[in-house]
């Protein structure tokens, strides 16, 4: 799984609108922004030219509100709204920019090793590739190492870190993701065991989407101090709860996907260990090579799924509560409606008709 793209429907959309969500998180959209132009600026001294594409269009700061900035929301939303936690928690400016990039740099890393498990060619980078979508991840890969380490190095000159600093940091993302990528790697020729839904989070959803987002603690809890450190210490595990909901959803959305790679699914545990009778007839048929048929989770899964939605309604009420605690603003009772809209464009559908059924 990765930081995909998000709030894909209408009513999401509607919702950041009406909310005033997106007027609050415009500070940070802003700043986003301008941390992927130096990125893609530092790139430009890192790569022959041959190899280089050009820019992507990105909205400026004056037009950040205007239609055509809307899929730069959607792309970044989670790393625009942990910039705008910092800032709530009082982190500085100066080390709220150093983050904004190391967030981009661990977003584009982790797409790319996604790529390489999935099969994907996606890219936060502007490089060109004529063919070979696995060399442009691999290539993607090899890039990012560098720009991690170029923005800290930039850190270190500027006096703002150590070279320690710098070190520990590198050491801490390289373990984390190593992590993640030891559960990614152990499904690579399918899973044989199916966890009981409460061992499958645990074991699973904690490391695949709370460890995933908390990538973005590793800097912060070593360079701040006094104060802001500890409320960083204690929002960590509600950010990590709202990357557990995320993966959740993913596991509703990929449903079909999984079944066909063989990977964790935490629908798949909850129809095998708590589902109905004739729910885990369908899936005995399912794991045994059957082709799933379109609108199955909807309707015959209907009930299991709605079980697994209402544990990503849990993990995101707990987050926004206890974020809200420390200062964060943003309204703990929309995490209903963030766990809706956190689903890719292919989702929203299959996200919609189980709402619809829930109400």
């Amino acid at each position: 799984m990765t930081l995909s793209p998000v709030f894909r429907s209408e009513s999401a959309l509607a919702l950041l609108r009406e909310e005033g969500i997106w007027q609050r998180l415009e500070p940070a959209i802003l700043a986003q922004v301008r941390a992927v132009h130096r990125i893609h600026g530092d790139l430009r001294e890192l790569v022959d030219p041959r190899f280089l594409d050009e820019a992507p269009d990105l909205p400026t700061p004056a037009s950040v509100q205007d239609p055509e900035s809307l899929p730069f929301l959607q792309e970044y939303f989670f790393l625009v709204l942990f910039r705008s936690l910092f800032d709530s928690l009082g982190v500085e400016e100066d080390r709220l920019d150093l983050y904004t990039e190391l967030d981009f740099c661990i977003k584009g890393t982790i797409t790319a090793a996604d790529n390489l498990f999935d099969d994907q060619a996606k890219s936060l980078l502007p490089l060109r590739i004529s063919a070979g979508s696995r060399f442009l991840s691999i290539l993607q890969l090899m890039c990012f190492e560098r720009l991690i380490r170029r923005v800290l190095d930039r850190r270190v000159h500027q006096g703002g870190a150590t070279a320690e600093d710098r070190d520990a940091v590198l050491r801490g993302l390289l373990d984390r993701m190593a992590g993640i990528g030891e559960l990614e790697g152990s499904e690579e020729g399918g899973v044989v065991e199916i966890p009981t839904p409460e061992e499958m989070v645990e074991r699973v959803h904690r490391v695949r989407g709370g460890a995933l987002f908390t990538l973005a603690f590793v800097a912060p809890l070593r360079l701040e101090k006094g104060r802001t450190r500890e409320l960083l210490s204690r929002a960590e595990p509600a950010v990590s709860r709202l990357g557990t909901a995320f993966q959740i959803v993913d596991d509703l959305t990929d449903f079909e996907f999984d079944l066909t790679r063989r990977s964790h699914n935490l629908l798949v545990a909850q129809i095998h260990h708590r589902g109905s009778d004739a729910e885990r007839e369908v899936l005995k048929g399912l794991l045994e090579g059957e082709v799933p048929e379109t609108g199955l989770v909807e309707d015959v899964f209907r009930s299991s799924a709605r079980s697994v939605l209402e544990r990503a309604y849990e993990e995101a009420r707990g987050s926004f509560r206890t974020l809200e605690g420390l200062g964060f603003w943003f309204p703990p009772t929309l995490a209903d409606h963030v766990v809706h809209a956190i689903v890719g464009l292919d989702g929203t559908a299959r996200m919609e008709e189980l709402v619809t059924a829930r109400s």
